[in-house]
């Protein structure tokens, strides 16, 4: 088991987490269908004791992530195991846990954000949130400064070791990473979507790289054809693999399937092995429902990071450039 560490913040964790959205089941955010269908809270359960068994220890979940219920389960998981386990969450949406409903219309999220730290403490069933992340995209910088300092706060007065952004924006990222205790950023990262600006300013700032849709919300696990399609309570469920993004994706991961494989990989273990190559800071966190996933997923770390030859045939393949910017 090899680890990474959430920047300056020296908190080391597995090097590869958990997303816990999927076992949040399903909810919406704003009317919208935003779950991954329907869940066994028995299995995922199951699944995140098998993680530890297997030397997983950080969890990333969030408030919104199934109206609360995501983090009730994960609670529950790690009740007796707290000191064996990183808690990631986030706050920005307003939850409505009895009608599984959540809200991105929150106003000033300055306002609520004790109330979404305690909520969350409380569902979690812990005293301590190790990572603490807000979970808007974009939002003013100005006012993502004073957010900054209440989570400095925070951090001083013991609720939260450290904190970050959930964002895709390096000029929102860049407030967070200049406050004492911001520790990581989490930005989407996988073989056909790189983000070279991102991880610059990880290593600009000494802050973990989380990376999330590390399997292309299951794209990169071979699992589905341009046929697929996806229940109506699945996030997915608008997905046309028919089209030409989406073939065009399909083409291009038939086109480095051979590399990624190489050394009895699964698909989804070629793809977490070029994540770990591709920067020493990222840590990819795919989503889980069952023990089955989670064992597939943890799989990945035996073989670690692919070479740097593999890395280059698959720029090569992709039609990218030779040098990769930051490793």
């Amino acid at each position: 088991m090899f680890t990474r560490t959430l920047g300056k913040s020296g908190i080391e964790v597995s090097a590869m987490g958990l997303g816990c959205w999927a076992i949040g089941g399903p909810w919406t955010l704003d009317g919208r269908q935003v779950g991954w269908s329907k869940v066994d809270d028995k299995e995922s359960i199951r699944a995140i004791h098998k993680a530890l068994d297997l030397g997983i220890d950080f969890f990333d979940t969030a408030a919104c992530y199934g109206a609360g219920h995501s983090e009730r389960i994960l609670g529950q998981a790690i009740a007796g195991r707290r000191d064996r386990v990183i808690i990631a969450t986030k706050f920005g949406h307003l939850v409505d846990e009895s009608k599984r409903q959540a809200s991105g219309k929150t106003g000033d999220v300055a306002q609520h954000l004790r109330r979404f730290c305690e909520d969350s403490l409380h569902r979690l069933g812990t005293d301590y949130i190790d990572l603490y992340q807000f979970h808007f995209g974009e939002y003013p910088l100005d006012e993502a400064f004073q957010l900054r300092e209440l989570l400095e706060d925070l951090v001083a007065e013991g609720k939260i070791r450290a904190y970050g952004w959930s964002t895709d924006h390096a000029e929102c990222a860049r407030v967070f990473a200049e406050g004492v205790h911001c520790a990581a950023i989490q930005f989407a990262l996988n073989v056909l979507a790189d983000a070279p600006e991102m991880l610059a300013l990880c290593d600009e700032f000494v802050l973990g790289g989380i990376n999330r849709n590390p399997l292309q919300k299951g794209l990169l696990t071979s699992k589905f054809s341009s046929d697929s399609t996806f229940p109506e309570d699945d996030i997915r469920h608008s997905w046309d693999l028919k089209s030409e993004k989406a073939a065009a994706d399909l083409a291009r991961l038939e086109a480095i399937r051979q590399v990624l494989t190489q050394g009895q990989r699964t698909l989804a273990q070629g793809a977490l092995g070029w994540i770990w190559a591709r920067h020493e800071r990222t840590i990819p966190i795919p989503g889980f429902k069952t023990v089955a996933q989670v064992e597939d997923n943890v799989g990945a770390l035996t073989p670690g990071p692919l070479s740097g030859e593999q890395m280059g045939q698959i720029e090569i393949l992709l039609g990218r450039s030779d040098e990769l910017p930051g490793t």
